[in-house]
């Protein structure tokens, strides 16, 4: 029996892009939870510490919905890492500020996160490693910048169970 498949004429960019990014996220997780932080409480923490921001503009940063978010910011005020304060410039505005020991895991959470990025670039030679930074750069900010209006939203990829 002859397969009906159609024949592949280029290689499968979602599923490399997909599988590397699911990799990739799976290392961050466990690196962070080892300070008790999780990816979205470190990306809220150091794109707070960069400057005022309400939590609507880290939500954006951090492509969470407005329930991630306050989730998150829940978790790092209970935490004793943030605090919902008014905004400087915006007195109808609150912003998310950084405790100082907020500060100080965020700067060890961004050593672990380096840590990640640096082993999965370092599996890379050197040439290859410059080319798919410089390849991705590109996609990111020329013909993927956006994600495009659809029909039915595009799902994320689904977690395997084990």
């Amino acid at each position: 029996m002859t397969s009906m498949a159609p024949v592949r004429t280029t290689p499968d960019l979602s599923f490399l892009l997909d599988r590397t990014s699911h990799a990739l996220r799976t290392r961050m997780t466990a690196a962070l939870a080892e300070i008790g932080l999780t990816p979205r409480m470190h990306c809220v923490l150091v794109h707070a510490l960069e400057e005022e921001r309400t939590q609507i503009q880290l939500a954006e940063i951090g492509d969470m919905d407005k329930t991630t978010m306050v989730v998150t910011v829940d978790a790092l005020e209970k935490a004793g890492l943030a605090e919902r304060r008014p905004s400087s410039t915006d007195r109808r505005a609150r912003i998310i500020a950084v405790t100082e020991e907020g500060a100080r895991v965020a700067a060890r959470s961004q050593e672990l996160v380096d840590g990640v990025h640096e082993a999965a670039l370092g599996s890379l030679p050197s040439d290859e490693r410059e080319v798919l930074l410089r390849a991705l750069n590109t996609l990111v900010n020329g013909h993927l910048s956006t994600p495009v209006e659809c029909p039915q939203p595009a799902r994320r990829a689904r977690q395997r169970t084990k």
